[in-house]
């Protein structure tokens, strides 16, 4: 069973840059694809961005891409977030997920693909 917890969510301007941090448990965190997701008041949580698990393989939604950046520390079991010039859109709650997988290179974009995940932390971005 696998643990996460997200850190560095805030208040921040439009803009301005954040890095989300999620912190697994467990010693088999290479072997999880992991992923970033989001639910703003009101409305579903939606894909935000995936890595594979050896990091060679990343994917975004469109909304962010060319924004945000995922990457990950397998030693440190941490993966990571950066999410550069930020819109009043992108506030949300951001949750990341973790999906167990053989495969080297496969990254997962549905809710339904994921195993675990965290509690979430807010970033809130104001105009």
């Amino acid at each position: 069973q696998v643990q996460l917890v997200e850190s560095g969510g805030g208040l921040v301007q439009a803009g301005d840059s954040l890095r989300l941090s999620c912190a697994a448990s467990g010693r088999t965190f290479s072997m999880y694809a992991m992923g970033w997701f989001r639910q703003a008041p009101g409305k579903e949580r939606e894909f935000v961005g995936a890595i594979a698990r050896t990091g060679g393989s990343t994917y975004y939604a469109d909304s962010v891409k060319g924004r945000f950046t995922i990457s990950r520390d397998n030693a440190k079991n941490t993966v990571y977030l950066q999410m550069n010039s930020l819109k009043p859109e992108d506030t949300a709650v951001y949750y990341c997920a973790a999906h167990f997988t053989y495969s080297s290179n496969s990254y997962f974009t549905s809710n339904g693909g994921y195993d675990y995940w965290g509690q979430g932390t807010q970033v809130t971005v104001s105009s």
